[in-house]
């Protein structure tokens, strides 16, 4: 029997390890948009509504800054926004602060790709309207990576003023580096119930709930068998993946135990790992 994640599920917040909280905290507002919520110790939490934290950092003393591809781990999690004079408008704002950045029209979206302080990967981007996305001969989600239309982005956002992420904007997906991509298909779609929407040759695989393009992207792009991050280094201690209630939440955990995972409970909370050591916090809506 194939087991399918609810359709609501949907990717929450993700809490970065950092080596300098201050630098990073700065960076987040000023670059990516944030704003500062709250901060207690060595953690803050950064949010674009005021009320709910987005993005979560943590410093961790004497932290190792690796080098992108380091081993399996964060590749980037990705900043959607709610229409494309948004992304024009973070163009605008990374032009300014002089940011290196990459992009790609993937036809179902337009993204930019920064790094952080601490070689975090971070995606900023835009649906297209979901009628427009097209499938191929086995269902998969037609995607690629195109030049983006640059100077179309500038025009939408023409005569607007920057004013840091605005309402609507959430956390679209995450995408890893994995050792093993058969192993992490086995983990992701029979264990935690993805759907495979899209796949790139024999060294990448796009996942989702609800016939979105992806919520997760896996990847051997830092090598097949690439041991994963330390856990003294910076880079991601968890994502959270929301589910519609308590019921599907404890549906998921049963799964994740069913299957031999490592799932533990941590004051109320629930928090597993992937084979190759990467964190996610289970939570239920609201």
């Amino acid at each position: 029997m194939t087991t399918h994640i609810h359709p609501a599920a949907r990717i929450g917040i993700v809490k970065l390890k950092v080596s300098n909280l201050e630098r990073s905290v700065a960076f987040y507002k000023e670059v990516v948009g944030l704003k500062e919520l709250n901060r207690k110790g060595n953690t803050a939490e950064l949010t674009v509504d005021g009320v709910h934290p987005l993005v979560v950092l943590r410093e961790l003393d004497h932290a190792d800054v690796l080098p992108r591809k380091a081993g399996a781990g964060l590749y980037h999690f990705a900043i959607l926004l709610p229409d494309r004079a948004s992304l024009g408008l973070a163009v605008r704002n990374l032009i300014e602060h002089q940011i290196s950045v990459g992009q790609g029209d993937h036809l179902v979206s337009e993204a930019l790709y920064i790094n952080d302080p601490d070689n975090n990967g971070i995606e900023i981007y835009a649906d297209r309207p979901r009628e427009t996305w097209q499938r191929d001969e086995q269902g998969h989600y037609v995607m690629s990576t195109d030049q983006v239309d640059i100077e179309g982005l500038l025009a939408a956002s023409e005569g607007l003023e920057w004013a840091g992420l605005p309402l609507g904007t959430q956390i679209g997906h995450v995408h890893f580096h994995v050792s093993d991509l058969k192993k992490a298909e086995e983990f992701y779609t029979q264990v935690l119930g993805f759907d495979i929407v899209a796949t790139y040759g024999q060294a990448a695989l796009f996942i989702s709930a609800g016939g979105y393009h992806h919520h997760i992207g896996l990847n051997t792009w830092a090598g097949v068998g690439a041991p994963p991050v330390p856990e003294n280094a910076a880079g991601l201690d968890y994502y959270e993946l929301v589910l519609p209630d308590r019921s599907e939440l404890e549906a998921v955990v049963q799964r994740l135990k069913n299957a031999g995972a490592e799932v533990q409970q941590k004051q109320g909370d629930w928090f597993a790992r992937d084979p190759f050591n990467i964190q996610v916090k289970l939570v239920a809506q609201g």
